[in-house]
């Protein structure tokens, strides 16, 4: 592609992201609303929105993005979400990104103010496991863990999802050696390529069923439980502005809330809590309150 069909398409994709991004913030707008809008800013060049053109691009913005704009009752547009939380969430993270990233992109002057935390491997392998997940075919690569001395190669896997975490993505499906669920970081593959080899996913396994009840990347056996946290009144703050699983409840008290959550217990869940300090206490259950004063007690050793 020459550079001036690269700068239309860039352009193109602005004005898309533009449109959903106001759209997004405003809920509701008619053509109207969205014309006077669209003027005033620079992405049109002072040029008004043709229902023609409008039309194009709502129909490039669901094959691009998969994003519907939809029209109601009263000639005001909207962006139809998604019903489950799940799906909401990774609507609004996508629309975020773009928004971001358009942002940022208009303003490059200044970036060099602008710290940015990397996301390991992203750009190398992540577009690789996006085609696979899509199209429901196998994986070979090689695999550093940080458990094992030498990288383990050739694993044969069915990826099934991706999630992020702490800022690293991460796959999840089914390793054909152990005949099991597995997840792998994607900072930790070193060599991978796609077999053209499809399978088929189980029905029952989702990501709900896999991470429902988790906090983290590290699936459990264990019974969900209820898992109540006593936090200081600041540190409530935080919990109602990030809940640390959607399960949350809170009951106030006059110098600290009890958040009550519903959990399967895992080694990230015990290591979020102790990341607090000493804003946060574990009320219930008895076998999480072992786990983290055991790590605090290892932690106090190396201090002795």
């Amino acid at each position: 592609m020459n550079p001036h069909s690269i700068s239309m398409a860039n352009n193109l994709i602005n004005k898309y992201i533009w449109i959903i991004d106001t759209l997004r913030k405003n809920r509701r707008l008619s053509k109207e609303e969205l014309n006077r809008l669209w003027v005033r800013d620079k992405v049109s060049d002072g040029d008004p929105l043709p229902d023609r053109t409008f039309f194009h691009y709502r129909r490039g913005i669901e094959e691009l993005f998969n994003i519907k704009i939809l029209c109601d009752n009263y000639n005001h547009y909207y962006i139809d979400t998604p019903n489950s939380v799940r799906s909401h969430n990774f609507f609004n993270w996508l629309l975020d990104s773009m928004a971001v990233s358009q942002a940022i992109n208009d303003n490059q002057p200044t970036a060099d103010r602008i710290e940015i935390e990397d996301v390991p491997s992203a750009r190398e392998f992540l577009p690789i496991v996006l085609d696979a997940v899509r199209d429901s075919v196998k994986l070979c690569f090689t695999y550093a863990s940080f458990a094992r001395s030498r990288a383990e190669t050739k694993i044969m896997f069915r990826p099934f999802f991706l999630k992020r975490y702490k800022q690293r993505w991460y796959m999840i499906g089914f390793q054909e050696k152990s005949k099991s669920i597995r997840t792998y970081a994607l900072d930790r593959i070193r060599e991978m390529q796609i077999v053209r080899e499809k399978f088929e996913k189980p029905g029952d396994v989702t990501l709900e069923e896999l991470f429902g009840n988790i906090v983290g990347v590290t699936t459990s056996l264990a019974p969900v439980r209820t898992v109540k946290l006593q936090a200081t009144s600041t540190q409530a703050k935080y919990f109602r502005a990030l809940p640390l699983h959607p399960s949350q409840s809170e009951e106030v008290n006059d110098n600290y809330s009890i958040f009550t959550y519903r959990l399967q217990l895992n080694y990230e869940l015990a290591h979020e809590i102790l990341s607090m300090g000493d804003s946060v206490k574990v009320i219930e259950p008895p076998e999480l309150r072992a786990m983290v004063v055991t790590e605090l007690k290892n932690a106090l050793e190396q201090y002795q």
